[in-house]
């Protein structure tokens, strides 16, 4: 797998949002159920718990970060197969969240969206990010799940760039 930063800044009306696309060879079907369902989001991101629907909390595991604390997701947004948007709110900052995907000629694409409340954020969760989209791919690839030491510090300075273009 070639470890490269992937993420660009949109401005928004309301801020900067952080984009990152990946595609699938997949129907949009299968790809939502790596991204919804608590046993195939555990291989790449943690498993969740909970009764899920708009305007419910679920609690997800953050199974590749250090403690394997867990965080509570408000769900904004649930179009099956299309859409999913969550909040959060923890020690590190605010969350809000959104996956798009789209089918087309027997591919998936999936776009993910961090609505920022601060581009300054960027350097640190811009890596972070490449790396867990990464471990989808893995995931669904059946290969080995990355390392997060091979994109932190390495993707930062992609991420400094970026940032520094609009401050």
């Amino acid at each position: 797998m070639s470890i490269r930063p992937t993420g660009r800044l949109e401005q928004t009306p309301g801020g900067h949002d952080l984009v990152l696309t990946r595609t699938y060879r997949a129907p949009i079907d299968d790809v939502w159920a790596s991204i919804t369902e608590s046993e195939r989001t555990a291989r790449w991101f943690g498993p969740w718990e909970g009764d899920a629907g708009p305007g419910r909390t679920v609690r997800v595991k953050l199974s590749f970060e250090e403690g394997q604390p867990w965080s509570e997701y408000t769900v904004e947004i649930c179009d099956p197969p299309r859409r999913l948007a969550l909040r959060a709110v923890d020690e590190h900052g605010s969350w809000h969240l959104e996956v798009t995907l789209t089918e087309r000629d027997g591919q998936t694409d999936l776009a993910f969206v961090h609505h920022l409340i601060s581009i300054e954020q960027v350097p640190e969760i811009g890596p972070g990010w490449d790396y867990y989209l990464d471990a989808l791919g893995a995931s669904r690839n059946g290969t080995r799940h990355p390392e997060f030491d091979d994109y932190y510090p390495a993707l930062r300075e992609h991420y400094v760039h970026l940032a520094g273009r609009y401050s």
